[in-house]
């Protein structure tokens, strides 16, 4: 189901539907580009209109973060979890390894990549990979990479490269990829390898990753969590007064109170 969001599209799926779309699309070989939401990527989208298009012209927008999954609720739309990329990844390399297909990944340095092909392999000892490359390439060799994913026959694409260059490059080639499922993960190739610890289950249940991660990078992280949540927090704020004003509580067409109206 496709909802808006504060002018930006998202789809309301849980992990097991958002598998499924990509394991049909592996199947039938028909392209599927997924898309991770999470608050930086909206709140870069708010003065990016060509990351705006990208995302919009996705085929499937996942929630991937806590504050994007509240902040659907608080508006009144029925988000009932959110889809974290490095989970689906990992439930995606699963279906890979029982089902033979074959990924490829791009993204990261080579240290990691190499480390996160390792991890791949020892959980899933069937899995075979189409290929891959890290993320370090210059635009010179871009074209290089793009055929050597295209005469790789894989089955699914993951792209570990910052935003929006992923965003960018997909927008450019993932015509002209021959790679059925699609998706960037962001930083799950350093997840994967185990040079970045994901928060503790209880905070992310409590949407408190970016406060593990800053625990873990400060230097790096700290301001970043706090310019795009600040800004985030003050877009949503905005949404609920003018939906406040169009609806006051009690007038027709007012949200009802109570766990309903945030889709609980």
């Amino acid at each position: 189901m496709r909802a808006a969001f504060l002018g930006c599209p998202i789809d309301l799926l849980t992990m097991a539907e958002t598998v499924e779309l990509a394991h049909r699309a592996m199947r039938s070989r028909q392209r599927l580009q997924h898309v991770a939401l999470n608050v930086a990527k909206f709140v870069n989208m708010q003065s990016d209109p060509v990351l705006a298009a990208d995302v919009a012209n996705s085929d499937v927008v996942g929630i991937d973060g806590m504050g994007i999954l509240w902040g659907a609720r608080a508006l009144g739309l029925p988000a009932t979890s959110r889809v974290a990329g490095v989970d689906l990844l990992a439930e995606l390399l699963a279906v890979c390894a029982q089902e033979g297909f074959k990924p490829y990944f791009l993204g990261a340095t080579s240290a990691v990549l190499d480390r996160a092909l390792q991890v791949a392999r020892e959980r899933h000892p069937s899995l075979v990979f189409a290929g891959w490359h890290d993320g370090y390439f210059k635009r010179e060799q871009e074209n290089d990479v793009v055929r050597d994913i295209q005469s790789s026959a894989a089955d699914c694409l993951f792209i570990g490269m910052p935003t929006p260059r992923k965003e960018r490059f997909l927008a450019a080639h993932r015509d002209d990829l021959g790679v059925p499922f699609i998706m960037g993960v962001g930083g799950a190739f350093d997840v994967l390898a185990g040079t970045v610890r994901r928060a503790p289950v209880r905070l992310q249940k409590l949407g408190l990753e970016w406060v593990y991660r800053i625990y873990q990078e400060p230097g790096r992280m700290w301001w970043r969590y706090a310019k795009t949540n600040a800004l985030f927090a003050g877009v949503l704020a905005q949404a609920l007064i003018r939906q406040g004003l169009r609806h006051p509580l009690g007038a027709p067409g007012a949200l009802p109170p109570g766990p309903s109206r945030i889709g609980g």
